[in-house]
């Protein structure tokens, strides 16, 4: 299906959009601003084949729905000029590059990872996450947290996931109710209304391209292989906000529920998603390979494309179902409301997880600590690792200050790590 109207399809050949886009994903390091701003300079600066206004349109949709935006904004750009083939070729050609690499890296942990050379480089890589973290909580808080409602919006969510341990879930939804019942404002009709048959034609496509493989983990595959499609199927319906906003949850919840990896696992994944292209929500990847791998090699591989499945097929789902009703839910006021209070409560969730990270990182003994109605988490001082401290400081300093490119910045803790292991 081509969407009608647009003269961009007509003119942009398959051969175009295919090297556009494998040239985007081989590139798109840095997070999703960096992303979304590569998109950007090719597909609007340099080929004009989607105007400004209407990028910036897309974006703001896509920003507001679960899952990773720059991926989904990638995608609705091949929908934009080539229909649904070339959506799924956009999003598929963004997502590959990243995947290939996690999961030959993946590989790489399992068959290495416990050398003391390479240990001490991850032990590296985990401090300089801390400070990627405050840069993606800065990032947020600069456009979220513009009225003095957002901030306390953050501040309770922060609360609410760091001193008394309410479940993200909760949190989430809390804020977006909130956010809708006190949203002001009239709707403003859509001058040529989009069909509806077609977007309810690609919703049952979509969602059987997505949940029958899930009912089918649950019948054949129980156990394991069936935990992790439904875990992360979840994951892909509580991702707003980005990657961060759900990391401290999903870290909790496979280190402590499902303990599937332990926490310094979860840490590694999250610096070998730093370090390559495409989005950082791919660390899922690398979760399901490591739960896995105790079961083989060939159940490693199976679980981790199982998680890679559950997480971006939804993504194919909300922007060929929603895409042509974009001018009319950007107009709804209290959709917009309840998604703008989620993006200011998603800066408490990341401030969260990056205390949460910070703690687990810098000191080695992290005990729970609970007095009704407090659930919450306390280091032990004599367990403070000063190497990691410093390694997070210079790491932050870096990146904030000298504005060093985030492959490098890694790359200089994990030297420095394993040249102390070495001494």
């Amino acid at each position: 299906m081509t969407p009608a109207g647009h003269t961009e399809t007509a003119r942009v050949g398959w051969r175009a959009l295919l090297a556009a886009f494998g040239r985007i994903g081989i590139l798109s390091f840095g997070g999703p601003a960096a992303q979304i701003a590569l998109m950007h300079r090719e597909i609007v600066d340099r080929r004009k084949w989607v105007a400004e206004a209407d990028y910036l349109s897309a974006l703001s949709f896509c920003m507001l729905l679960p899952g990773p935006e720059a991926m989904q904004l990638a995608t609705w750009i091949g929908w934009r000029l080539k229909g649904t083939a070339g959506g799924l070729a956009a999003g598929l050609l963004f997502v590959l590059p990243g995947a290939l690499v996690v999961g030959a890296l993946s590989a790489l942990y399992v068959g290495l990872g416990h050398v003391p050379g390479v240990m001490a480089a991850f032990a590296g890589i985990q401090a300089a996450v801390i400070a990627v973290v405050i840069e993606a909580l800065l990032r947020v808080a600069k456009r979220a947290l513009k009225t003095r409602t957002a901030r306390v919006l953050a501040l309770v969510a922060f609360a609410s996931l760091f001193l008394f341990a309410l479940p993200f879930p909760v949190v989430i939804l809390a804020a977006g109710l909130w956010g809708a019942l006190t949203a002001r404002g009239q709707a403003k009709p859509a001058a040529h209304p989009p069909a509806l048959r077609a977007s309810l034609t690609a919703a049952a496509t979509w969602g059987a391209v997505w949940l029958i493989p899930l009912a089918a983990t649950q019948i054949f595959l129980p156990g394991l292989m069936a935990d992790i499609a439904l875990f992360f199927s979840k994951l892909a319906l509580l991702t707003f906000g980005g990657a961060y906003a759900v990391l401290a949850w999903m870290s909790q919840s496979v280190v402590t529920d499902y303990q599937w990896l332990t926490l310094t696992q979860m840490m590694d994944g999250l610096g070998l998603a730093e370090t390559t292209p495409g989005p950082l929500i791919l660390v899922v990847q690398f979760v399901a390979f490591v739960a896995a791998a105790p079961q083989g090699w060939g159940a490693a591989v199976l679980a981790a494309c199982i998680a890679l499945w559950m997480t971006f097929a939804p993504c194919f789902l909300w922007i060929f179902a929603g895409a042509p009703w974009i001018a009319r839910l950007t107009a709804m006021p209290r959709l917009s409301g309840a998604l703008s209070a989620i993006m200011a409560a998603v800066v408490g969730v990341i401030g969260h997880l990056s205390l949460w990270f910070a703690l687990h990182v810098i000191f080695a003994r992290v005990e729970p600590l609970t007095a009704f109605p407090l659930h919450t988490i306390w280091p032990d001082p004599t367990s403070l690792r000063p190497l990691a401290l410093g390694l997070a400081g210079l790491s932050a300093w870096v990146l904030l200050r000298r504005h060093w490119p985030l492959p490098l910045v890694l790359a200089l803790a994990a030297s420095l790590s394993a040249a102390a292991n070495l001494l």
